[in-house]
């Protein structure tokens, strides 16, 4: 019995893959594969698949017990990638390819039965974690990894490992198309709705959730879906944290490489995992696809009670930690909340041309469904009334998705300058923006009062203000984070009473549709 062989591979866990160590020893015992390491049952079939792809491919089976280790053993092992590794690891372990071929090199890939190599998710993770370790990655070779420095190889078989000749290299290609405000749809689709187009302007500058109510056809879907379009290009750092979700997701990553920043609209009848994450083995919810992108729910108290609050802790922490037997998960989630919903089952509450046939009771179990915790969070709240027939025929006059980009643009190199101009007066209240990627973060109580710099008249208005409405700790301190957007919308250092009252506005209705 000669030394174990140990091939490098990997496993994923939320968005990373931790390094595992595929060792196959040869033991003089009745033919067979055993494996070990806390395998899934996705791992175990890979007996039969290893198995049939070596035969197939024109090596052959050891006439001895074949046992295959996955260290370190304390971590589950999941899904198909470990194929590769494995009959590579038999197939040094018999003599039949080099070490040389193997070594440096770290392996993923599910295995066809003809000794093909097809691609698993997860390929950004497999590289980045490869690039850790100073390893090439080699895999399908169908997704290219972005990173400059790591070594890529494509393996399209099992013959591949015969070295006829070298493994070709995979290059990273940038997409051919960059992502631009003219492509897909536009705010200038949308006539009218001046006061929602502003929300949509003040919500996208400081990363603020947005709750559009109305009647069915008042145009909130088509708002929300043109949101995306004046939302700042994704900073190469943020490019890579979004594509990793999408890569482990097993979606296309060349949009988010391109630029397009990711718009989530799941149906309402998801479930809490499906909007969080969940399932076995875990996986990024909708709101993680949406990272550094904006998630749209429509229909909003069409959705299931629990999985709404679900939402509660990753807008306030901009992550999803998720907890099970074998560990605990982080998952990203930086994301730009957009809600829609009718006032009432009906929808016509409030609206001057139809009657609503709701009771009062209907409507208040059909409002209670959002939930007071999650209405709390969401920042900004607007009534969007339907447009009379002439205002509709003017459809492509208003105003267009880069003038109101522009805005948002302006308004953020505004608050790095702030930002930045006080770190200066006190290192210990706010931190330096280097990038826009920090814009939107929560900041504490004193931060978010520091950076409004209010006034004596201004911070009275406040009290008072807060005072008539019964605002929570939570909704005041939001709002202010509110009025400081607007603020920085017209390039001013502190917050006035103007700032406040519109922020108020946003925030203060007497109810869902009767704003």
């Amino acid at each position: 019995m000669g030394r174990p062989v140990c091939i490098n591979s990997a496993v994923l866990r939320g968005v990373e893959a931790q390094p595992v160590s595929v060792e196959v020893s040869l033991v003089q015992s009745l033919p067979g594969i055993s494996i070990v390491g806390m395998a899934d049952t996705a791992v175990m079939e890979a007996k039969e698949r290893v198995r049939t792809a070596i035969r197939m491919s024109g090596f052959s089976m050891p006439n001895k017990k074949i046992v295959v280790n996955l260290a370190p053993s304390d971590i589950k092992k999941r899904g198909c990638a470990f194929d590769l590794p494995i009959a590579l690891g038999v197939l040094v372990a018999t003599g039949q390819v080099s070490f040389e071929f193997v070594n440096g090199r770290l392996f993923v890939g599910e295995l066809g039965l003809d000794g093909s190599v097809r691609p698993v998710p997860g390929t950004l993770a497999y590289g980045i974690c490869a690039h850790k370790q100073s390893l090439a990655l080699v895999s399908a070779g169908y997704e290219s990894v972005p990173i400059d420095t790591l070594e890529q190889l494509a393996c399209t078989s099992l013959i591949d490992s015969l070295e006829f000749e070298p493994l070709p290299k995979v290059s990273f290609v940038k997409p051919a198309k960059e992502f631009f405000v003219s492509d897909g749809p536009d705010f200038s689709d949308v006539s009218g709705h001046g006061f929602a187009k502003r929300a949509a302007q003040i919500a996208v500058t400081g990363n603020h959730g947005l709750l559009m109510v109305g009647p069915p056809g008042s145009g909130k879907t088509m708002l929300a879906s043109r949101m995306v379009t004046i939302l700042p290009p994704l900073s190469s750092e943020e490019m890579l944290d979004t594509a990793l979700v999408h890569s482990v997701a097993g979606e296309d990553i060349s949009p988010i490489l391109s630029g397009r920043r990711p718009f989530r609209s799941p149906h309402h009848s998801a479930t809490m995992a499906g909007l969080v994450g969940g399932g076995n083995p875990l996986k990024p919810g909708e709101v993680s696809l949406a990272h550094n992108g904006a998630l749209f729910l429509d229909e909003l108290p069409e959705f299931s009670p629990k999985a709404l609050q679900s939402l509660r802790q990753p807008l306030e922490s901009a992550k999803v930690c998720l907890t099970r037997a074998d560990g605990n998960l982080t998952f990203p989630a930086k994301f730009l909340l957009i809600a829609a919903s009718n006032p009432c089952p009906c929808g016509y509450l409030g609206d001057e041309e139809h009657d609503c046939t709701c009771t009062a009771q209907q409507v208040s179990r059909y409002q209670g469904r959002i939930g007071g915790p999650l209405i709390d969070r969401i920042d900004l709240q607007i009534d969007v009334k339907r447009l009379p027939p002439a205002k509709v025929l003017d459809s492509g006059n208003g105003t267009d998705s880069m003038t109101l980009r522009e805005g948002v643009m302006l308004a953020r190199e505004f608050i790095k300058w702030r930002e930045n101009k006080s770190i200066v007066k006190d290192a210990q209240t706010l931190v330096v923006i280097k990038d826009f990627s920090r814009i939107g973060q929560k900041m504490n109580t004193k931060q978010i009062v520091d950076a409004c710099d209010l006034k004596k008249d201004t911070r009275e208005f406040v009290i008072e203000m807060a005072e008539v409405n019964h605002l929570s700790g939570r909704g005041l301190v939001n709002t202010l984070r509110v009025a400081r957007t607007i603020a920085d919308l017209g390039q001013s250092e502190s917050v006035n009473t103007n700032h406040v009252a519109e922020a108020l506005g946003f925030r203060i209705r007497d109810g869902i549709g009767q704003g």
